[in-house]
């Protein structure tokens, strides 16, 4: 008898398996070219991508979906000023111990 052959699975994956197992619905954003795998497989999930203009206002949209609904709020940015624009709202819903997450795409090394 042969050992099973581990499954595999690529960053993006890891992190939608990861979101949907949270019970997180939505996600909010601006489309970036570094996380465009994981939004193609959003879908699939079960999650929705909500675009906006501006990271900080796609912060604030997490922390208010999380105050109104009890969920988790997500947000996605793309890495550098991105994630720096971030920065007040995941402040904010930090000192009002919301659940709110925020992610970024790691700089291929």
């Amino acid at each position: 008898m042969t050992a099973p052959t581990p499954l595999r699975m690529t960053p993006s994956e890891a992190l939608v398996e990861t979101l949907a197992a949270n019970g997180v619905t939505e996600v909010f954003g601006i489309v970036g070219s570094a996380y465009m795998d994981a939004l193609d497989i959003f879908p699939a999930a079960g999650i929705r991508f909500i675009p906006v203009a501006h990271e900080q206002g796609a912060a604030h949209m997490a922390d208010g979906y999380a105050r109104a609904s009890g969920r988790h709020g997500v947000c996605i940015a793309q890495n550098g000023p991105g994630i720096t624009n971030f920065v007040t709202a995941i402040a904010a819903a930090y000192w009002a111990h919301r659940r709110s997450c925020s992610s970024r795409p790691r700089r291929a090394r």
